[in-house]
């Protein structure tokens, strides 16, 4: 450059960085990685995710994330469809899970998949219903608009829907389910890692009405060749602990369990008949107020980090008792009777109870058994009247016996087949054994406990079983002979602690039959 005559050597022009932002600087402080950091400020810009979506939970997780991987999974988001996430900190996280499960399996991401965006979109038009996605849910509503959330359907009003076709979404089941009555929410459950249904969803309905017209859908084909199953729900409150000190009363277990979570109301337990100096059998039943709360109270408690008594307990849900409707349970005039010592006879039982009324039939079985009046009004006052009496050493149980389904019968006559073909074995000289009662499935423990758990050693050997749920099982010569009643002892093995798979149909004939427990820490 030349200036008054003398040439001037211009010096290049210095281009000088931006300083960073204030969300790239409290990305960094926080611990995040460069790269990282600079990948969120961008989908900042977008608009899809701003500083207040990130909570605590998605900062730690991308601090201590891969940070290659971090910005993949950042891309992955960005790309996706957000319109309808709530919680973008969950569904990132969940992302982030999704990622890593796929690396270790040597798996491709998985192609967003959804519902057909125009139906949907119409959908919530008409209806004003919100929708939530995570990655492992869509949540159609709950609460419908107008409507509190504090005014949440009662029980009965719920049913679940399995065996959908892996490809179908929200848009066609909400037009399905619809007709029946009005929907208070629609839960489809997702399998992150496929991006497909994971084959069954909930839906709650506002009134039982609906609900009950939803059952009639039952093996609707809703695309050719794929039939629906759909069945009221009924939310499980109770969970199932295992490992107790048998030295713990019904009362210290309620104290100390009510110390370690919220919402627990009850505690079942089942004693010894013969051995007095156990208070329990080394298991026990929580009954919380809401399912909600038990699921909250079986998370803290499988953690494996929080002891009871300094015990490792065993933590699952019990499997759900059947519960006749009202109109059957008005007709029972049957009693159940449970904490029966050895020397408490079928005779002193027709003796208590005979007092009340006329009985057709005292049937003991263990330490529970069954007394058939003739007349349902004596039935009644004997079980208000006997209920906490003290017939030989305990203070017995008394409540009506419970009916069970037509499906419960069906696996009951079943057992007896298989019961009546080992002694036909045994008298032609067959290795076969035989028990001279085969109590029917129990609620309780999970599937696949290891043997010997809980104090009890076993090994393989069938322990003695505890009470079950009141299965009437003596059924050669009486109508009574399918009853049940009071709770239920622990199902020989439930599915495993880690779960798997979707949930069990509430219908008796839908739910596996449980095995023989191989512990005996409840004997």
């Amino acid at each position: 450059m030349e200036t008054n005559g003398v040439t001037v050597k211009q010096e290049p022009e210095v281009k000088t960085e931006e300083p960073p932002t204030e969300d790239f600087q409290k990305l960094t402080e926080y611990g995040i990685n460069i790269k990282v950091a600079n990948e969120i400020v961008k989908i900042y810009e977008t608009g899809k995710l701003s500083p207040e979506d990130l909570d605590e939970r998605a900062m730690d997780a991308l601090k201590e994330y891969n940070p290659d991987d971090a910005i993949a999974v950042l891309k992955q988001f960005c790309e996706s469809s957000l319109e309808h996430v709530g919680n973008k900190s969950a569904f990132l996280c969940g992302m982030m899970k999704t990622y890593r499960q796929n690396k270790k399996q040597g798996a491709q991401a998985s192609p967003a998949r959804g519902p057909d965006a125009s139906k949907l979109a119409e959908i919530l038009e008409r209806t004003g219903y919100s929708l939530d996605v995570t990655t492992g849910q869509r949540k159609y509503g709950g609460p419908p608009p107008g409507e509190d959330d504090q005014n949440s359907p009662p029980p009965g009003c719920e049913v679940f829907c399995g065996k959908i076709p892996k490809d179908v979404f929200e848009d066609e089941l909400i037009p399905l389910f619809e007709k029946c009555g009005k929907i208070w929410d629609l839960r489809l459950m997702m399998d992150p890692l496929t991006q497909f249904n994971r084959g069954y969803c909930f839906i709650t309905f506002c009134t039982k009405e609906g609900a009950e017209e939803a059952t009639k859908l039952d093996n609707y084909a809703i695309k050719p060749g794929k039939n629906i199953k759909v069945n009221i729900s009924v939310a499980n409150q109770r969970l199932f602990v295992g490992n107790i000190p048998k030295s713990k009363s019904k009362d210290e277990i309620m104290e100390e369990f009510s110390k370690k979570t919220e919402g627990l109301v009850d505690v079942i337990i089942y004693r010894s008949a013969e051995k007095e100096n156990q208070k329990n059998r080394g298991f026990a039943f929580l009954e919380y107020d809401s399912h909600k709360s038990a699921s909250t109270a079986k998370r803290k408690l499988s953690t494996g980090r929080l002891k009871v008594w300094n015990c490792d307990v065993i933590v699952d849900w019990a499997d759900p008792v059947d519960n006749p409707d009202d109109e059957t349970m008005s007709k029972v005039k049957v009693l159940y009777v449970r904490n029966l010592t050895s020397e408490v006879t079928e005779d002193i039982l027709k003796e208590k109870f005979g007092e009340f009324g006329k009985i057709e039939r005292a049937k003991k079985v263990k330490d529970y058994g069954f007394i058939h009046f003739e007349d349902r009004d004596d039935a009644i006052k004997a079980m208000e009247a006997m209920n906490g009496q003290k017939i030989g050493k305990l203070e017995i149980e008394v409540s009506l016996a419970k009916p069970p389904s037509e499906n419960k019968k069906k696996e009951q006559r079943k057992r007896e087949q298989e019961r009546q073909s080992m002694m036909m074995a045994m008298r032609r000289g067959g290795p076969y054994g035989y028990d001279d009662y085969y109590p029917p499935p129990m609620m309780g423990p999970p599937r696949g406990m290891p043997r010997g758990g809980g104090g009890g050693g076993g090994g393989g050997m069938r322990p003695r079983m505890p009470p079950p749920p009141n299965f009437y099982d003596d059924y050669y010569d009486y109508d009574y002979e399918y009853y049940q009643g009071g709770y239920g002892g622990p199902p020989p093995m439930m599915r495993g602690r880690r779960g798997g798979g979707p949930p069990p149909f509430a219908s008796a004939n839908a739910r596996s039959r449980r095995g023989t427990p191989t512990t005996s820490w409840w004997s």
